[in-house]
């Protein structure tokens, strides 16, 4: 049996060894649950691109209020913008012992951009765990939650939309050595026993 992930016991030499790593997953996927299981589990910072947005506005800074003009008006963040918001995170303290990028990158430029960013930094990225789910199954757990948007066409819309662009994602990642695709259809106690195994064999 799986061990529950908020009494996961971490060693002082899991801890030495600060980890970056990118998340990726298709909707139903379970990937927000999990990206929180990792946050504890590595005690590392959970970058969220939606938060990190949210809070650039909260705080009034020049890019927060930029972005904030585009999810305003229902249109996506321009890459240059996010990436922007990203640097000025990771400059904060908690990033230093590492984190979990969670919905960056995207698309393959801000791939590029992050590992420029990195590459400026002298800190590597670890590892990208993506997760794979079937789509039949995807449609039947996001229909169960019953959500107003949650149609079949919306559903299949956004699935398109995802693997548009995350495949060339995963090519891009692939060739970089970094990238671990793990099948996501068990209970969550056993998807994330997955992500620990590939968490520490990397450690």
């Amino acid at each position: 049996m799986a061990t529950a992930p908020d009494s996961l016991a971490l060693s002082p030499r899991q801890l030495s060894s600060p980890m970056r790593i990118v998340f990726l997953g298709p909707p139903g996927a379970g990937k927000g649950t999990q990206a929180q299981r990792l946050e504890k589990y590595l005690q590392v910072a959970h970058l969220s691109t939606g938060e990190m947005l949210r809070r650039a506005h909260e705080a009034g800074t020049p890019l927060g209020q930029e972005a904030a003009c585009y999810m305003n008006a229902g249109q996506l963040v321009p890459d240059d913008i996010v990436v922007g918001v990203v640097v000025d995170r990771l400059t904060e303290k908690d990033c230093e012992r590492g984190c979990l990028f969670d919905g960056f990158p995207r698309t393959v430029p801000q791939a590029e951009a992050l590992d420029r960013l990195l590459a400026d930094r002298k800190i590597p990225l670890d590892l990208v765990i993506a997760l794979n789910v079937s789509e039949s199954l995807l449609v039947e757990r996001l229909l169960s939650r019953g959500r107003v948007d949650d149609d079949p066409e919306t559903i299949r819309e956004r699935f398109r939309q995802y693997h548009q662009l995350t495949q060339p994602l995963l090519n891009y990642y692939s060739t970089r050595g970094v990238l671990r695709q793990i099948t996501a259809e068990g209970t969550p106690d056993e998807v994330f026993g997955k992500i620990r195994s590939i968490i520490d064999a990397a450690r």
